[in-house]
């Protein structure tokens, strides 16, 4: 059963001079314990999409269901219950700087209403999870980018998610981080069954983590199936042109070794 479903999801954002369609008519599923990717170039849509699974922007027209409960029709009290089922990374890591990172971890639970006693050993527990209990004590401007962003993956952790969405949750990191990263979500993923929606526009990160991918292009959905299936036999435009950009890239790297 699909823990999330969108249906015909459409978003229109009002600007003064004209309408800008970031989401028309989109409809996909992400199963209970996957890992799914969403990519796509700069302008394709992919964070508007994200945000419209947990409703922090609601669509235009369309549904989304979580659990087959559509987000839209409940009421504020129970879409902020829904929402603890749904955590949420950021590219930049959200980290309040003024507490330190046993603090940041059990920010979640003191508004869950969570006693301090607790929420501070359960904020160990999860950072032991991430490989950061030495970093208890340290605060945000102390830590590096990737450690940063553990931090952020653990306090997602304590608000006891089902689901998890991944909005450009790398690509502030340079590559080894980022590998860390990706494998820190993997294991995530399978020891503790949460689902995993990653946003992206770098195919290296959903090859690396995602079961499946879907294609985004100027907020239509081009394509979607298994990730080997759309990467190696692309059917659509918007992937070919994802796998040219890379050749490019690739090359460009390649260049600049051998100078």
């Amino acid at each position: 059963m699909p823990v999330i479903e969108l249906k015909n999801v459409t978003k229109i954002f009002d600007e003064k001079k004209s309408n800008i369609h970031a989401l028309s008519d989109i409809t996909l599923s992400v199963e209970e314990g996957e890992i799914f990717g969403v990519i796509g170039l700069s302008g394709a849509g992919k964070s508007t999409l994200v945000r419209c699974m947990n409703l922090l922007e609601k669509p235009t027209s369309g549904e989304v269901l979580v659990d087959g409960k559509n987000l839209i029709a409940l009421s504020n009290k129970d879409l902020r219950l829904m929402r603890r089922e749904i955590g949420m990374i950021f590219q930049h890591f959200n980290l309040l700087m003024q507490r330190n990172v046993r603090d940041n971890v059990c920010f979640p639970m003191e508004i869950a209403g969570m006693k301090r006693r607790e929420a501070r050993e359960k904020a160990m527990e999860y950072l032991e999870i991430v490989g950061l209990r030495e970093k208890a004590d340290a605060y945000p401007v102390q830590l590096s980018g990737g450690q940063k962003q553990r931090v952020a993956i653990a306090r997602t952790l304590a608000s006891n998610p089902r689901i998890i969405l991944c909005d450009e949750a790398t690509s502030a990191l340079d590559p080894q981080t980022t590998g860390t990263i990706l494998s820190l979500l993997k294991r995530i993923n399978k020891d503790y069954g949460i689902t995993v929606v990653v946003i992206t526009h770098e195919m290296r990160v959903v090859e690396e983590i995602c079961d499946r991918v879907a294609v985004l292009d100027q907020g239509t959905l081009a394509e979607i199936g298994p990730v080997k299936e759309v990467f190696h036999n692309p059917r659509s435009n918007a992937a070919k042109n994802l796998l040219l950009e890379r050749r490019i890239n690739q090359m460009g790297a390649n260049a600049a070794d051998g100078i």
